[in-house]
């Protein structure tokens, strides 16, 4: 590699080849005649010889020069060609990393209506609840769960992340009707630890709660615990907006119209450099619209008014 001349005294030396005027050179490439000038001196250094012969209006390549330009043109459209390759499988693919909840429950059901928009742009969705390192794993975008807080990231909130207890009507029957927030702990919860219990709990009105001495069993994704509470298994706490087809077909119950909301969210993220990219554009552009349309998103919540506990329990 030493003895490569730099690539920007063969970059000079290819568009004054092509242009035979160092002039018109600088222009195509933005630089002054003078560097122009000093870029052809050090690769006529490193050749061992002239490659131009000046003239009052034009510069012809000698034979040396002649030699050398077809080799070196041919090479940057190589290196164009493939540049260009990259880029187009590069933005012909959509990677998308998305947490398991919004993934199952909305995204997959609407992805469709995306490509139906970009049909050459092929989608590959990936579910995991661990934060993508942009530096790193070879994903465009991320959708996320959380405040919308993380260092060197663009976040666009999707979806209010607002919470309240639900279970399968059976369940509910089985103590004789849930009447009243205290009845619920009549019943397992699923998933004590979750910090939204407590929070729900307090805003209901209910103080004195037993969820710190119940069995913690952690199953890692709302949707998940949704499954649990749609089969009888307990009482989760859930974000309902994505559970409304388990209402109506009678699957879930929510006993309380009291729903909270502690600032957490579903988020669309990526790096700030990769904003203008015509994939990740379009993909944010469609989400964004289609969720502005869907019904629920704007219904109002609760607030806690202390500060939320940290966060555990489930990735979502």
């Amino acid at each position: 590699m030493s003895d490569l001349p730099p690539l920007a005294a063969l970059r000079v030396f290819d568009a004054a080849a092509r242009l035979g005027n160092f002039t018109r050179a600088a222009e195509e490439l933005g630089m002054t005649q003078a560097a122009v000038s000093y870029q052809i001196r050090l690769l006529e250094e490193r050749s061992g010889g002239p490659l131009f012969r000046r003239a009052a209006r034009h510069v012809e390549l000698t034979d040396l020069g002649r030699q050398l330009a077809p080799a070196v043109h041919e090479a940057f459209d190589l290196i164009r060609d493939a540049f260009a390759g990259v880029r187009a499988q590069a933005e012909g693919a959509l990677t998308i990393s998305c947490v398991a909840t919004f993934a199952t429950q909305w995204l997959a059901r609407h992805l469709g209506a995306f490509q139906l928009l970009q049909p050459r742009l092929a989608v590959r969705v990936e579910t995991s609840g661990q934060l993508v390192d942009f530096a790193r794993d070879t994903v465009d975008i991320s959708i996320r769960s959380g405040k919308g807080q993380w260092p060197g990231l663009t976040a666009h909130l999707l979806l209010p992340a607002r919470f309240t207890p639900m279970l399968h009507p059976d369940l509910a029957a089985s103590i004789g009707g849930v009447r009243e927030p205290a009845d619920l702990l009549k019943l397992k919860i699923i998933d004590p630890s979750d910090p939204w219990w407590p929070q729900w709990f307090a805003m209901a009105g209910v103080t004195c709660t037993d969820l710190d001495s119940r069995t913690q069993t952690r199953l890692g994704a709302q949707i998940l615990e949704a499954n649990a509470a749609a089969a009888g298994q307990g009482v989760a706490i859930l974000t309902p907006w994505f559970y409304r087809d388990e209402i109506e077909r009678g699957r879930l119950y929510q006993p309380f119209a009291l729903t909270c909301d502690d600032g957490s969210g579903y988020w669309l993220c990526y790096p700030p450099a990769r904003r203008n990219s015509p994939k990740i554009r379009a993909f944010r552009q469609w989400i964004l619209a289609a969720l502005q349309t869907e019904p629920g998103t704007d219904a109002p919540a609760v607030s806690p008014g202390s500060p939320a506990p940290p966060a555990g329990g489930r990735t979502s």
